[in-house]
């Protein structure tokens, strides 16, 4: 028989992989994104026919493009039983065989990440080569328990604990791990490690395996963070089944139409590298850069719903973006602009722009003024990790819901100059410095590694606390 191919397919913005299997003339696929055109390339130039569309769950961090590229295929969709679905598909539970040309699929139920979760083991000759995970077990982790609710959490996450055992219980030990989540996703409860392994690797280092399940519980609760606001709208998406999708490129907005959809607090996405934005920017406009993960932190901050017109360098610029929203549900943005800010900008919206700077730079201005205004943009968990002696922390994603706060407070101590913004790299930060330069605060972009500032002589505050799932800190 023909060796087993597995081709991986990265959505890197996103932390996700999708799965072709092929053999012989053969092929399944797992998990697939909505722009199924990367699966067809797949398909097409390896010479294989999709028998088999697998859905591991009902995704909360993207739209499936199961059903669509199933309808396209012509192959069975197969999604875990127990949900409601407003399409035909072969619903499949624990203990389910499917057969198909590439070997045996076995199904295992793998509650954790949802309650109905399932994972695909291939079977060949009686012993399982292939192991295909979702949001269970990933490497060095498993799935976040808590995207269904508070009510759910402790239950999905005893749930997630039973299922790490079932897997070294029921599956070959020297099948290879296939994941979805894990490689970035907010759906990993804690960081993952690595990129390839097998069912006996991960129970000899995955963290969920040498501890007992209370243990277990309490740690991977404990080290939640917060996820994308959009993950809310993924899930019933998913359950209405997504169509196809169009990247083709809307109407073309002119300056006036840009400064009329600013006014009207519609989103005006600038899609450049931040530093070029910083450089110059038409006024009033958001700076995600496309370079970056934009979807993520666009679809997490963004008032569900709300016109987004798309402003590029060139239409790769643009076209990039829509290919990354439609994977969140974001179909059409409703109008585009190439070139720059020169052309974009009219009397009510002129070009601006604002200063970068590093640690290094902001270290020598708080020597200047030891009450020197800094706003840390970083993630609660990363916060905790270690901050700015003296910093005001307010996560990206909360900025929007908090303007007012860090308004007056760069009012309240306007004495001190600019604010100086910085996060992890220097991302967070340029959303962030647009969002508050359109609320007319005066503001230094740090465009930084945030383990630069420890170097340059910045002092670093480590809060003590105890342990996390996979990492030991002080007592």
């Amino acid at each position: 028989m023909n060796n087993l191919e597995v081709i991986s397919i990265e959505t890197p913005n996103l932390g996700d992989r999708s799965y072709v299997v092929g053999r012989g003339t053969s092929a399944i696929v797992i998990d697939p994104q909505r722009d199924i055109d990367r699966v067809e390339e797949i398909l097409d130039e390896h010479g294989w026919t999709a028998s088999h569309v697998l859905e591991t769950h009902f995704h909360n961090d993207y739209v499936s493009g199961g059903l669509e590229l199933s309808r396209v295929l012509k192959a069975e969709y197969v999604v875990p039983d127990g949900m409601d679905i407003s399409f035909a598909a072969n619903r499949v539970s624990d203990k389910v065989d499917l057969e198909s040309e590439i070997g045996l699929i076995r199904v295992l139920h793998t509650p954790g990440h949802t309650p109905n979760h399932i994972s695909f083991a291939i079977n060949e000759g009686g012993e399982d080569i292939a192991l295909f995970t979702g949001g269970s077990l990933l490497f060095g982790s498993v799935g976040r328990p808590d995207l269904l609710g508070a009510e759910l959490t402790e239950p999905l996450a005893r749930a997630q604990w039973a299922s790490m055992r079932r897997i070294g219980e029921d599956v070959t030990r020297s099948a290879q791990v296939y994941p979805t989540h894990g490689f970035g996703s907010f759906c990993s409860a804690t960081a993952t490690v690595g990129n390839s392994s097998t069912v006996q690797q991960q129970m000899l280092s995955n963290p969920v395996f040498s501890v007992d399940e209370e243990t277990f519980v309490s740690e991977l609760i404990a080290g939640l963070d917060a996820f994308p606001a959009y993950y809310a709208h993924m899930g019933p998406a998913n359950q209405a089944g997504a169509g196809p999708i169009d990247l083709s490129l809307p109407q073309v907005a002119s300056a006036q139409d840009i400064a009329r959809r600013i006014a009207a607090g519609e989103w005006v996405v600038d899609l450049r590298h931040r530093r070029i934005f910083a450089g110059e920017h038409v006024k009033g406009s958001l700076s995600f850069d496309v370079h970056g993960n934009a979807v993520t932190y666009l679809g997490w901050m963004i008032d569900w719903g709300t016109p987004i017109t798309l402003l590029g360098a060139d239409t790769d610029e643009v076209q990039t973006m829509q290919r990354e929203l439609v994977r969140i549900g974001i179909d059409r943005p409703v109008a585009y602009a190439v070139g720059s800010p020169s052309e974009w900008a009219s009397p009510t919206t002129p070009v601006g722009g604002y200063p970068r700077a590093t640690h290094a730079d902001m270290a020598v201005a708080l020597a200047h003024d030891p009450e020197l205004l800094m706003l840390d943009l970083r993630r609660n968990g990363e916060f905790d990790d270690g901050y700015i002696r003296g910093a005001k922390h307010v996560p990206l994603h909360e900025l929007r819901a908090r303007l007012d706060e860090v308004v007056a407070w760069a009012t309240a101590n306007a004495e001190h100059g600019a604010v100086w913004v910085y996060c992890g790299s220097g991302f967070r930060a340029s959303a962030g410095a647009s969002v508050l330069e359109a609320a007319g605060v005066n503001l230094v972009h740090v465009d930084d590694d945030f383990p630069n500032a420890e170097k340059a002589g910045l002092a670093i505050e480590r809060p003590v606390h105890g342990h996390r799932l996979g990492a030991t800190y002080a007592d």
